[in-house]
């Protein structure tokens, strides 16, 4: 007695529910060669997504939402593809990727406490405290020079 098994497959709207990515974002990523192309119905000749697909935009999907570059998610894909051989790669892109989170994150913390400055700045207007307004308003001119620095970088 032979066992047979079928695998799931999907279209792409179940896809992109299911990944998160809008459809035009997946037929994209195909055409630019992020994932390889996708299988076609025999019949009807559009997108048939199968789990390995899915499984695979699952780990784009989680690298878009990191920020990574387009062309960086392209050489990670293809490096995946060539296993150990591309360990040393791999780690590259990412460590590069953490850098530019940790950036973006130091970035963040300026400008929220720029923002902190200012909200303390006019409850000391509200308040009729001149001399601390004066002291916050100091604070908040060299934070705006810092986030302009770092803009810049």
């Amino acid at each position: 007695m032979s066992t047979r098994t079928t695998r799931r497959t999907y279209t792409i709207k179940e896809a992109a529910t299911l990944t998160g990515l809008p459809a035009s974002t997946l037929r994209y990523y195909e055409t630019i060669g992020v994932i390889p192309p996708i299988g076609r119905g025999a019949s009807s000749r559009h997108r048939v997504y199968d789990e390995d697909d899915l499984d695979q935009l699952m780990w784009v999907a989680c690298l878009a939402a990191t920020g990574m570059s387009v062309s960086d998610m392209r050489r990670y894909v293809a490096n995946g593809r060539l296993g150990a051989g591309a360990a040393g790669e791999q780690i590259e892109l990412l460590t590069a990727q953490r850098r530019r989170l940790e950036l973006e994150a130091e970035h963040i913390a300026l400008r929220q406490r720029y923002v902190g400055l200012k909200v303390d700045y006019w409850h000391a207007v509200e308040a009729g405290d001149t001399e601390r307004a004066d002291l916050l308003s100091g604070e908040a001119r060299a934070l705006a020079d810092a986030l302009k620095r770092a803009k810049e970088h």
